[in-house]
């Protein structure tokens, strides 16, 4: 195998296939990156065994084959490469020499034979969403996503499409977060709602590798697998299996309480009471809601903090604690100038959604605390 490649786009089809490199592959193989040349150009792979992706280039090529080399070691030399176009050759016995203006290395490839089929998505459901949505909707739910392997299912997304939306939730016990994107889905006949749940770790990784414009990224999903397609790129991975918890039961049907104030205030103020509340036992914030004045508070042996900001309250007074953290994950992932809270009472959870609209909720648990 031989081909001609520019340095900038090799190391940008390398940054995005090594993604799915795991720190400790179940094969040797799995440490490389698998190189496909042909008429077209080259196809760079790597995978994890269950996590896919895999990137085609334009390059001159002028012997077709197929080549494994190490997927860290390889990427990092063509970090540091002058520039300009490198050539790479693999002979027969996977010896691969780079030759890039005066640079010169060889690398000890792997037997390509040896490198697994990856298992491909060729019939399903597809749902087409802009890139730089899809982006956005991931990067706003992914901090709700458990880390416990104990609750597995609580480890992944549910992708959840209708004839007329598509939401990305995620859930680990203490919050639940819900993106929404309203437009026309095709969904298979008889098929009322499409569910696939993803691993957290494969949309955190799709969401580094979309681009942000509004170019389509197509989603194939089947009974146990899913490939999203964007670009030259294509991911594929396996679902997790069973079945998602029904979050429609933890959502409130109705609040006692709402209450707006400035989001950008709220934001400020919370990041300046987690500073004292860290240095807590519990990690603590508390809110109390009366009239027209929103206070945050945070207590720890070294000091306290209070904060009073304008608000506007409808319903009950009321005083509530946070485990600071929770809230400041939730807070950030909003963009509306106006922050609307809704409340029952301060063992219930907090809803957080539009003032208009439903494109996006979130609810988190409070801190039940003794006074």
């Amino acid at each position: 195998m031989q081909f001609t490649v520019n340095v900038q786009e090799l190391l940008e089809g390398l940054n995005t296939v090594t993604r799915a490199l795991a720190a400790r592959p179940p094969k040797q193989i799995l440490e490389g990156v698998l190189i496909e040349a042909d008429e077209e150009g080259i196809t760079l792979t790597c995978s994890d065994g269950s996590l896919t992706i895999e990137t085609a280039l334009c390059a001159d090529v002028r012997e077709e084959g197929r080549a494994v080399l190490p997927g860290k070691l390889f990427t990092e030399l063509c970090r540091k490469l002058p520039g300009g176009e490198v050539t790479i050759k693999v002979g027969d016995n996977h010896m691969a020499s780079i030759r890039c203006m005066s640079f010169k290395s060889n690398l000890a490839g792997m037997n390509p034979v040896e490198y697994p089929e990856m298992a491909s998505v060729d019939a399903g459901a597809t749902v087409q969403i802009p890139q730089k949505q899809l982006r956005e909707m991931i990067s706003r739910v992914v901090f709700a996503i458990a880390t416990d392997e104990s609750r597995q299912i609580l480890t992944g997304c549910l992708l959840e499409v209708t004839a007329s939306e598509a939401r990305l939730v995620a859930l680990d016990g203490f919050r639940l977060a819900i993106q929404k994107v309203v437009k026309d889905f095709e969904l298979p006949a008889g098929t009322e709602t499409l569910k696939a749940v993803i691993p957290g770790r494969v949309l955190n990784e799709l969401s580094k590798i979309l681009a942000d414009d509004e170019e389509d990224c197509a989603l194939l999903i089947d009974k146990t697998r899913m490939q999203a397609k964007f670009g030259n790129t294509k991911l594929s991975t396996v679902l997790l299996a069973g079945e998602y918890i029904d979050y429609r039961r933890i959502l409130p049907a109705s609040f006692k309480t709402v209450v707006k104030a400035d989001r950008v205030g709220v934001q400020s103020a919370i990041d300046r009471a987690s500073l004292m509340a860290r240095e807590g036992k519990n990690n603590l914030i508390r809110m109390s809601m009366n009239g027209e004045t929103l206070a945050i508070t945070s207590n720890a042996e070294l000091g306290d903090v209070l904060e009073e900001l304008d608000a506007t309250l409808t319903g009950d007074p009321i005083e509530i604690a946070f485990n600071a953290k929770y809230i400041t994950d939730v807070i950030r992932n909003i963009t509306d100038d106006e922050l609307c809270m809704h409340f029952n009472s301060n063992v219930s959870p907090c809803v957080v959604s539009p003032i208009d609209g439903d494109q996006y909720l979130y609810l988190i648990l409070p801190v039940r605390v003794f006074s």
